[in-house]
């Protein structure tokens, strides 16, 4: 399965786009939060340049859904690229003049977070128009394979450049990985928009998306499952660096290893589902991950060694690739032909309400302790998870 779908043209070179995108992520989020904590020694500012990264999804990503099936995707991929390298040349040509501040990192998270918002309405858009619905749960799979391999390599060459040359060297790289995903995406076919997306006006488009939505009980389970998720779990991992350095005293290579045994975990979780899920359990696996996911972060709040930390993390790595996987997909399968980019928009903007519980978590933090503020609300998520459930039962059903 895995070689057909790889032999499929266009698709090997929208993986390596996202392969770059999520390095060049990951590489940043770890050395901006270590830039702004030495600097402000505040764990609530670490927070917020995650948050601010992840905000446009909340604000931008239903009009990028709904724009997206009008336009050749190829050149909003490129425009996307292009913006990206740009905003990463920008703070390193500032980092190597020693201009830099975190004020610089806040207004560059919110500009990457726009391009992050265009992943699901454009680049996983096109990935399942190359190879079609049946495909798409394998085919994701590996795009989130490669996602977790990122979140291994990303965090690891961000402790390593800063312990040795700062965050102008990690800036640098970024920029040369993007350049090399600008030439692949400029490589890529030309195709034109879908034939049921391309029609009528922007608004239209918008109304009629939202009205499919509240006719689909199963759509608004996914959601559903979705907000508790980007609300209660996923803020956990801006305060990892904070645990790291504070609790565990580690320097910044100790603390790229830590950070990177998510990614370790996430790797596993993807090549175990490309191999043995079946569709009929996608539904159950999306919901069964994110209470594991909730389980694994009261694990790495109460675990005494960074050893055990790291543990902890593979873990919460593995239930993290099953609900990222499960998520596109089951949106993309889920959806008509007709609405699928805006299927995918809206659920960018349910992925966009993560601000909230970054800043909740990053007030936590400060009243409380990192520590206690990371099982205040994996509870506080595992409580809501079980009173919504009336909404995304209907997710667990087999298809």
């Amino acid at each position: 399965m895995k070689q057909r779908l790889l032999s499929i043209p266009d698709l090997p070179s929208l993986l390596y786009v996202g392969f770059v995108s999520y390095v060049v992520r990951w590489l940043e989020t770890l050395a901006f939060a270590l830039f702004a904590y030495q600097a402000t020694q505040s764990a609530f500012v670490v927070v917020m340049l995650t948050m601010l990264r992840l905000l446009p999804m909340g604000l931008f990503g239903a009009f990028i859904g709904s724009a997206a099936g009008r336009h050749d995707l190829r050149h909003a991929l490129a425009l996307v690229v292009g913006t990206s390298g740009l905003v990463t040349l920008v703070l390193a040509v500032l980092a190597s003049g020693g201009w830099l501040s975190v004020w610089h990192l806040a207004v560059a998270s919110f500009i990457s977070g726009i391009c992050l918002a265009t992943d699901n309405p454009v680049r996983r858009m096109m990935i399942g128009n190359i190879v079609g619905a049946d495909r798409m749960g394998a085919a994701i799979s590996i795009d989130v394979g490669i996602s977790n391999a990122s979140r291994v390599i990303g965090p690891l060459l961000a402790g390593a450049l800063l312990a040795q040359h700062g965050i102008a060297s990690a800036l640098w790289l970024g920029v040369a990985a993007c350049a090399t995903s600008l030439a692949a995406t400029l490589r890529l076919a030309r195709r034109p928009p879908d034939a049921g997306a391309a029609g009528g006006s922007f608004v239209e488009n918008m109304r009629e998306g939202l009205a499919w939505l509240r006719g689909d009980s199963r759509m608004v389970g996914l959601l559903v499952i979705t907000i508790v998720f980007n609300i209660f779990g996923w803020p956990f991992t801006s305060l990892i660096p904070v645990v790291a350095t504070d609790y565990f005293q580690l320097e910044p290579r100790g603390v790229g290893l830590l950070a990177s045994c998510e990614g370790i975990g996430g790797l596993v979780g993807s090549l175990l589902l490309a191999v043995m899920a079946r569709p009929g359990w996608y539904g159950r696996i999306y919901a069964g991950a994110v209470g594991i996911y909730l389980v694994t972060m009261v694990g790495f709040a109460l675990v005494p060694s960074a050893l055990a930390a790291g543990l902890m993390l593979m873990l919460n790595g593995i239930s993290a690739v099953g609900f990222a996987v499960m998520q596109a997909t089951l949106v993309y399968r889920g959806a008509p032909v007709e609405m699928r980019a805006r299927a995918m928009g809206v659920l960018s903007v349910c992925i966009g309400t993560s601000p909230l519980g970054f800043l909740y978590l990053g007030l936590l933090a400060d009243i409380l302790t990192p520590r206690d503020a990371m099982l205040a609300i994996s509870a506080q998520g595992a409580l809501v998870l079980f009173l919504s459930r009336r909404y995304w039962r209907v997710v667990l059903q087999r298809d």
